[in-house]
């Protein structure tokens, strides 16, 4: 069982409700929210509006946020629509990635970065990382991963790791249903033994080429099995009752919850403000209890995989975290 130093445990009983299960918002997007303003007199302030509202009306029913810094975390908090009592995570890595889609780069920005994060209050740091175990590229990643989940460690801050993986293949751009399980398992087990506190994995199984749900169940353990931290499910923009079953099978099979975005909030991204505001007071609010229902009755408690130390009466004098 792997050690937790004080200031992790903190932060990661931030993010999770008392059954130390995440049931965390996504909403670190940026390029995605922001081309649905371009054509606004402000862009800027229309994303930032967008996810005021979000936040607002979903974080108090949420364990924690994801946001990006810009149009996400700063005006949230500024304003206060961001709830003091809920946990706050912060995407560290630019947006998007560099290189061909065969041999994708992450990248960290030169004006930000997890120091930043710490000291604006932030409960976790989360990087995502673009992974293919048979790209060029994979060394790179692993490098990427390391320096950050140092930098966390140093900051002693959690660090949650996700990982998006693709195909290395110039002339098949897409994997193949059995190469994607493979992939996503391989990536768990590569990246969370270099480091990590959280895994925010991606489904491992194309629901549409492989139906049936004990497939799933299956694809699912193995990410159990494979990752050397708890994991935690994204949504990848998938519609809703898709989400939910996959929330379901993922919790069912080891998953300590889920940090989704899309599947939850799409929608309200296709309305006018007033009918935004309106989607989310009934079908946002609906679906994040739903969500919260059963990752409470499925999801793994993410302290099953940690321990902490006795503490001496003077252990404060000599602390540095891990």
């Amino acid at each position: 069982m792997k050690k937790l130093s004080l200031g992790k445990k903190r932060g990661l009983d931030q993010c999770a409700n008392e059954r130390a299960v995440f049931n965390i918002l996504a909403l670190d997007h940026r390029q995605a929210v922001k081309k649905v303003f371009i054509e606004k007199p402000d862009p800027y302030m229309e994303a930032v509006s967008f996810k005021r509202d979000v936040v607002r009306i979903l974080a108090p029913l949420s364990t924690a946020v994801l946001l990006d810094p810009s149009i996400g975390a700063g005006p949230c908090i500024a304003d206060g629509a961001l709830p003091g009592n809920c946990g706050l995570v912060l995407t560290v890595e630019a947006s998007g990635y560099e290189g061909p889609s065969h041999a994708r780069i992450s990248r960290l920005p030169q004006d930000w970065n997890s120091d930043r994060i710490k000291r604006i209050g932030a409960s976790a740091v989360k990087l995502l990382v673009y992974y293919s175990p048979k790209s060029t590229t994979a060394s790179a990643m692993k490098d990427l991963v390391a320096k950050v989940a140092n930098d966390c460690q140093q900051l002693d801050i959690p660090l949650f790791l996700e990982i998006l993986t693709y195909s290395a293949s110039e002339s098949e751009p897409k994997l193949r249903p059995e190469e994607r399980i493979d992939t996503v398992v391989q990536a768990a087990a590569d990246l969370t033994s270099i480091g990590g506190d959280i895994l925010k994995s991606e489904f491992p199984v194309d629901v549409k080429a492989q139906p049936d749900k004990t497939k799933w169940e299956e694809a699912c353990r193995m990410v159990s099995q494979a990752s050397a931290v708890p994991w935690v499910l994204l949504s990848a923009g998938v519609d809703y009752p898709v989400f939910a079953e996959q929330t379901e099978v993922a919790c069912k099979a080891g998953a300590s919850g889920i940090l989704a975005g899309r599947a939850i909030w799409k929608e309200a991204l296709e309305v006018p403000a007033d009918e935004r505001v309106e989607f989310l007071k009934t079908t946002g609010i609906q679906r994040v209890r739903h969500l919260q229902e059963i990752c409470n009755t499925c999801g793994r408690p993410y302290t099953d995989f940690y321990s902490m130390d006795t503490l001496a009466e003077d252990w404060y004098t000599s602390y540095q975290g891990l």
